[in-house]
């Protein structure tokens, strides 16, 4: 083994290492996840599903997501790539272009504008002036903030049957029974018969549009 392909294997094992970093920051990933994380805890169940499952969803579910971009990352820089037509540094600029509109879509003004500021730097009069560096961390913040968003509107209904059986326990001078056993049937049922998971995956798929 000669040592260019010594040096492009540890440029690859590097970078495989970087791969859950970028599936954090620069896809849905991080949103999916947390609204998941709030369903679950909206139906008081510790760990159905379990971490693993809710993990293995919200990977999918951003590869579904993100199937256009990855589309689109494919068709302007991994095939000329491929074919010899342009270089490795060429296509990895050429690479941040589909993201960048991905996370500019998603990003607030607001946020962008924080970042921006804390970076000291002049404002941008086009998007291609703000640098990936600053549009990352403000495309972060504005994922989260939409995740709780989401997160909220769907802890609500739970909330309301957990006060409902709350106050109606209480009623009956039944104080010193858990409202959580008798109030989690009652949730799994609404969230069976509203048909939940479908209802959750639909809002967050929508949610990117």
């Amino acid at each position: 083994m000669d040592s260019s392909n010594a040096v492009q294997i540890l440029v690859l094992v590097a970078g495989l290492t970087l791969v859950p970093a970028m599936l954090f920051c620069v896809t849905g990933f991080t949103r999916i996840l947390i609204v998941l994380g709030f369903v679950r805890s909206g139906l008081g169940t510790q760990s159905a599903p379990p971490n693993q499952v809710l993990v293995g969803i919200a990977v999918f579910l951003t590869i579904f997501v993100m199937a256009p971009t990855f589309g689109k990352i494919k068709e302007v820089a991994y095939d000329p790539l491929q074919s010899g037509q342009i270089t490795q540094t060429q296509a990895i600029e050429r690479a941040q272009q589909p993201l960048r509109e991905f996370m500019f879509k998603q990003t607030n003004d607001k946020d962008l504008a924080l970042f921006v500021k804390l970076a000291k730097l002049p404002t941008p009069e086009t998007r291609a002036d703000v640098p990936t560096y600053v549009l990352i961390p403000a495309f972060i913040i504005s994922e989260l903030k939409t995740a709780f968003q989401i997160g909220f509107l769907i802890f609500l209904p739970f909330l309301v049957i957990d006060l409902v059986v709350s106050t109606t326990l209480m009623s009956m001078g039944m104080m010193m029974l858990p409202p959580i056993l008798i109030s989690l049937p009652f949730k799994l049922l609404l969230f069976v018969l509203v048909d939940g998971w479908n209802l959750v995956t639909q809002s967050l798929v929508q949610s990117f549009n």
